[in-house]
């Protein structure tokens, strides 16, 4: 059977706005969901991030749109900014094929007035952390009586935050004729719950979440709490991979291990929720621009996070439960990459080892660590640096400008540029590390359209 997006009923424009974004057949999650969405059924869908799920319901709720009204008829809930600036991009792309059709995000950490302006002129979707968007509906700011498709991504991480009061809430503020859709990595019982009191008869959808052995390399390494750090040491340098995340349990776990990394001369930083929402983005935005080689982060804070050249992941400490794992290793290892997990086990972390092997339905590989030796020379420099220019979109920069103003009047390489990552405000440059001096230099003097910019390396 054809999994070819040709094969869905959708409007000649959108499947040509397909094709024109390279999505000519359906991911796993895409092809078993998308007929139920789109004949306007409630889902319930398990989904890691990179599984394609983003473009499953952002078809469906397009489909659903009035365009001639500006009211707000989809309403997309995300556990983090992050996650939402990710997804209101993904949407904005599927919707070429619409005219004026506007997606807002609504997430801590900026002003409120601009939001409040941008919902005064209506916004046809919505894309929000649940705490920002019922603060924009209990002062009147934004009405959800036209909604029609509602959408929680990521909701056992919304749960696990503690939303659970704002999403009750918010979905008070909707119609009961409204479609649900519920994306969630992993099942436990408070989805089951959550889907219960919010979705009429849903279909539940599981694609496979096992990963296959040939493209992602797992071994376990048993190690004694005291021995810990050294040991993820020994790893970075044995395996000497360019891009890295290691996942710990707790925010505090998180930075102690960033803070001995750097000490000992690595390219690492924390990801957590204790960061300010500036601090989170540009930590993240160096590990997509390889300005950044390892990437400390917890489950919480690297949600939603699709980079997709992760060379490894390492579990600091072994995840609260086997989806968590799965979830975890799946961020490397995508399309056609090969990948590497590596994991530190304690012996009173044993019993978790075996639900993940249970879990797996295969047997785990365990290494000896003690044939993994540090060697402090082979501590790998990022390739890359960002730079941050003090303008972006609504200056009217796009990243065609920056390119040609770096490589023309800068006399720098385009192969010393990187991506180009355009914000609200703000623009952040990847520029190969012996182009850096020259960059900042032009940077300092020259111009990009017609005016100097502010920039600094981070």
């Amino acid at each position: 059977m054809s999994n070819a997006f040709s094969t869905l009923s959708l409007p000649a424009a959108m499947q040509d706005t397909l094709l024109a974004l390279g999505y000519a057949n359906m991911t796993a999650i895409q092809a078993a969901s998308l007929p139920c969405i789109l004949t306007g059924q409630d889902v319930t869908a398990q989904a890691s991030t990179g599984s394609g799920k983003t473009v499953a319901f952002s078809i469906g709720l397009l489909c659903r749109l009035e365009p001639g009204s500006s009211s707000t008829q989809a309403l997309v809930l995300c556990p983090t900014r992050e996650l939402a600036e990710q997804v209101c991009g993904e949407i904005r792309k599927l919707a070429k094929f619409l005219d004026n059709i506007k997606v807002l995000p609504l997430y801590g950490g900026v002003p409120m007035a601009g939001q409040i302006a941008s919902l005064q002129h209506g916004a046809q979707i919505v894309v929000g952390t649940p705490g920002r968007v019922l603060d924009h509906v209990r002062r009147g700011n934004l009405n959800l009586s036209k909604v029609n498709t509602l959408v929680l991504d990521e909701a056992d991480r919304m749960l696990d935050m503690g939303f659970a009061d704002d999403l009750d809430a918010l979905v008070r503020s909707t119609p009961s004729s409204r479609q649900t859709l519920l994306f969630s990595a992993t099942y436990p019982e408070g989805i089951e719950r959550i889907s219960r009191s919010l979705q009429k008869q849903p279909q539940r959808i599981q694609v496979e979440t096992l990963h296959s052995q040939d493209k992602i390399t797992q071994f376990f390494y048993e190690v004694s709490e005291d021995k810990r750090l050294h040991a993820l040491r020994c790893l970075l340098t044995h395996f000497e991979p360019e891009a890295t995340i290691v996942f710990c349990n707790t925010k505090a776990e998180c930075q102690l291990v960033a803070d001995d990394l750097q000490e000992k001369g690595f390219s690492a930083l924390a990801l957590h929720g204790d960061l300010e929402q500036r601090q989170r983005q540009e930590v993240l935005l160096q590990f997509a621009q390889r300005s950044l080689n390892v990437l400390v982060a917890t489950d919480v804070a690297a949600r939603g996070l699709d980079i997709k050249d992760v060379d490894a992941v390492i579990n600091y400490h072994l995840a609260s439960d086997a989806d968590t794992h799965i979830h975890r290793i799946g961020r490397t290892g995508r399309a056609e990459n090969k990948g590497l997990a590596l994991t530190l086990c304690s012996p009173q972390e044993a019993p978790r080892a075996a639900m993940v092997e249970e879990s797996q339905q295969q047997a785990i590989t365990w290494a000896d660590i003690e044939r993994v030796r540090y060697n402090g020379r082979a501590i790998k420099e990022p390739a890359f640096r960002t730079i941050c220019i003090d303008g972006g979109r609504k200056d009217k920069l796009r990243a065609g400008d920056i390119l040609g103003a770096l490589t023309k009047d800068g006399g720098i390489e385009g192969a010393d540029v990187g991506q180009i990552n355009l914000l609200d405000n703000q623009t952040y440059v990847a520029i190969k590390a012996r182009s850096v001096k020259r960059c900042l230099a032009y940077l300092r003097e020259g111009k990009i359209k017609g005016r100097r910019y502010r920039a600094k390396k981070l």
